[in-house]
C-alpha cells in the first residue's frame, strides 16, 4: 500500500533546480550600458531596451560611474542635512533651554557619588 511519503516527490529540493524548460523562450532585447568611475572602473550592467538607462551608476568603490557617451545629470540643489540641535531650537528658545539645563545640573549636584540623593 501507498502511503502519502511515498508519493511524495523524490529526489527535489527546495532551491533545486526548476522543472521548467526554457525551449521556445525568447529573453528581452537588452542593451549593455557601461560606466566609467574616477578611479578607472569600467562597470557593464544590461538594461531592457525599453529601459531608461541612468546616466549615473554607483561602482563597486563606492564613486558615482558616468555612463559612456552620457551627460551628467544636472545637479539640483538640496537643502542641508537639519541636525538635532536645528529641531530643538525649533522647540525652544536659548532661554528656556538654559533653564532646563540649570535644573538638571541643580539635580545632579543634590546627588551623592553613589548616585543617590542627599537628605535634607
Amino acid at each position: 500500500m501507498d502511503t502519502m511519503a511515498d508519493k511524495s516527490l523524490r529526489g527535489t529540493r527546495l532551491g533545486g533546480q526548476s522543472l521548467e524548460n526554457e525551449e521556445g523562450v525568447e529573453p528581452a532585447a537588452r542593451t549593455i550600458a557601461e560606466y566609467h568611475c574616477p578611479r578607472g572602473h569600467v562597470t557593464r550592467i544590461p538594461f531592457s531596451v525599453e529601459a531608461e538607462v541612468p546616466a549615473l551608476w554607483e561602482c563597486k568603490c563606492g564613486e558615482e560611474a558616468l555612463l559612456v557617451d552620457g551627460e551628467r545629470p544636472e545637479v539640483k540643489p538640496s537643502k542641508p542635512a537639519r541636525t538635532h540641535w536645528d529641531m530643538l531650537l525649533e522647540r525652544r528658545s536659548i532661554a528656556d533651554l538654559e533653564v532646563l539645563l540649570d535644573e538638571r545640573l541643580a539635580l545632579l549636584r543634590a546627588k551623592t557619588p553613589t548616585g543617590h540623593r542627599r537628605s535634607a
